[in-house]
C-alpha cells in the first residue's frame, strides 16, 4: 500500500494486453473492454514484427479511433525482428519467458495481464502478475486474426468500423452517357452483394444540358459522402457509379475551368479497380441526355482526364451482357489479389 498523510491508499490497478491486432477486430476490441473493467488503467501494447506489411501507425490508428472517448487507454507500439524474438501464437513456456522479460522491462509496476490466450498463464508467472483470461475458447467472438488473414472478407462483419476503411475493396464504374455505367453498377452490386454508391449527378443535374459549376461541387460533396457512409458499410465490396475525375471532366468539358476539390475527396474516391466502358453500344436519348455527337466529345475528354491523373483503367467493350462478364472477372481477379496481399 502507498501512504500519503498517514492515511492507506490502495495502488491504482495497472494491466496490459498484447497482440500484432493483424487486424484488429471485434475480439480484440471485447478483450480490451473487458480489461477495462478490471483495471483502472490499461496499456495495449501492438507488437510488430519486421516481416509484417502493415505498419504499427495504422495499427495504433484502429484502436485510437475504436476507443477514442475512453480516457483510461495507453496505446504503445513494440518493434522487433523476428529473428531475435520468437514469433508464435502457440502455448510454449520458451516463447512465452522471452517475451515474459520483456514485458518486465515494459511494464514493471503493472500488476495485472489480460489475455485471451492460453499461453496467457505462462507469461504472468513469469512476470509474477495475475493473469485474466477473457474468451480463450473464441465463444464471444467466434473468429481470430489468423482467420481474418486467410479471408477477411468472409469475417468482414466481426471487423470495427475504423478498420473496413482500410480493406474495402472500391470498385469504380466510369464511361460517358448512355453507355450502361448505373445499369452495370446495380447487377455488379447485387452478383457480389455489395454496397452500392449510385451516380449522385441524377439527384442534382436532372439535366446534362443545364447545370453550373455549383452544381458540380454539390455533386462531387454528395458522392463523397455517400462513399464514406459504404465504405463502414456491411460488405466489404463497395461498387461506385461515377466519381470525382468524370466530374472533374465535366467541368473541363463544359465551362472549360475546373471547380475547387479538397483532398479529402479525391482520397475517398480513391479506388482499387476502375472499369471503363466503351462507348460502342446504342446510344439512347432519354430527353437529359447531351447529344451523341457531345456525348463522344465527352468521353474524349473523360479519358484525357484519367490519364493526366495516372488512373489505369480497364477498358470493358461488347454487349451488356459481356460487359457484365468482363467486369465479374476484373472484380474477382482483384478480390484474389487482395486476399493473398494481406496472407503476407
Amino acid at each position: 500500500m502507498d501512504f500519503i498523510n498517514g492515511k492507506n491508499k490502495l495502488k491504482m490497478i495497472k494491466a496490459f494486453v498484447f497482440g500484432k491486432f493483424l487486424p484488429f477486430h471485434n475480439g480484440h476490441k471485447a478483450l480490451i473492454e473487458f480489461a477495462l473493467s478490471k483495471c483502472e488503467f490499461l496499456t495495449i501494447l501492438i507488437c510488430c514484427s519486421d516481416k509484417e506489411n502493415i505498419s504499427d501507425y495504422i495499427r495504433s490508428s484502429w484502436i485510437q479511433k475504436t476507443f477514442e472517448k475512453e480516457k483510461s487507454i495507453e496505446i504503445r507500439t513494440f518493434n522487433y525482428l523476428e529473428s531475435e524474438l520468437p514469433n508464435t501464437s502457440l502455448p510454449s513456456k520458451r516463447v512465452s519467458k522471452a517475451w515474459a522479460s520483456i514485458f518486465k522491462k515494459l511494464f514493471p509496476d503493472y500488476s495485472l495481464l489480460i489475455t485471451s490466450e492460453e499461453y496467457g498463464d505462462y507469461v504472468a508467472n513469469f512476470i509474477n502478475i495475475q493473469h485474466i483470461a477473457f474468451d480463450i475458447h473464441r465463444e464471444i467472438i467466434p473468429v481470430s486474426a489468423t482467420a481474418f488473414r486467410n479471408d477477411i472478407y468472409t469475417n468482414w462483419k466481426y471487423l470495427p468500423d475504423s478498420v473496413k476503411p482500410d480493406f474495402v475493396i472500391k470498385i469504380v464504374i466510369l464511361g460517358t452517357e448512355s453507355t450502361g455505367k448505373t445499369t452495370l453498377a446495380i447487377n455488379l452490386s447485387k452478383y457480389f452483394n455489395a454496397s452500392l454508391v449510385l451516380e449522385a449527378g441524377r439527384e442534382i443535374i436532372s439535366d446534362s444540358n443545364s447545370f453550373s459549376l455549383e452544381d458540380l461541387q454539390k455533386v462531387a460533396t454528395e458522392h463523397a459522402k455517400s462513399i464514406e457512409l459504404n465504405i463502414i458499410a456491411d460488405s466489404p465490396i463497395v461498387i461506385i457509379d461515377t466519381d470525382i475525375y468524370l466530374t472533374k471532366s465535366y467541368s473541363t468539358f463544359t465551362f472549360e475551368k475546373e471547380f475547387e476539390i479538397s483532398a479529402d475527396i479525391f482520397n475517398t474516391n480513391k479506388a482499387d479497380l476502375y472499369l471503363y466502358l466503351n462507348n460502342d453500344v446504342a446510344f439512347i436519348q432519354d430527353g437529359t441526355r447531351m447529344s451523341k455527337e457531345k456525348r463522344d466529345l465527352l468521353d474524349i475528354s473523360h479519358r484525357k482526364v484519367l490519364k493526366e491523373n495516372d488512373i489505369e483503367i480497364k477498358e470493358i467493350t461488347g454487349t451488356y451482357d459481356e460487359r457484365f462478364e468482363k467486369a465479374v472477372k476484373h472484380i474477382n481477379k482483384l478480390i484474389e489479389m487482395k486476399n493473398q496481399e494481406i496472407k503476407m
